[in-house]
């Protein structure tokens, strides 16, 4: 697992000030983390940042259910 220390978690601005949102955390090294903001402690998904800047890139330009 990758060491998470120092890492600064945000959401997004369209989160509605709370609710089920997921954290992001970019601003560690060579790694991106994802994370549940009901469940702190839960697991992190992590990511290349390469594979990460990809990934909102899709879903920036595709519509939802395609």
């Amino acid at each position: 697992m990758p060491d998470l220390t120092g890492a600064v978690w945000r959401k997004s601005t369209r989160s509605n000030n709370g609710g089920d949102c997921v954290e992001v955390a970019d601003n560690l090294p060579g790694i991106v983390g994802l994370r549940d903001s009901k469940d702190l402690s839960g697991p992190v998904l992590t990511f290349t940042p390469s594979s990460w800047a990809t990934f909102i890139e899709d879903v920036k330009v595709k519509p939802l259910g395609h």
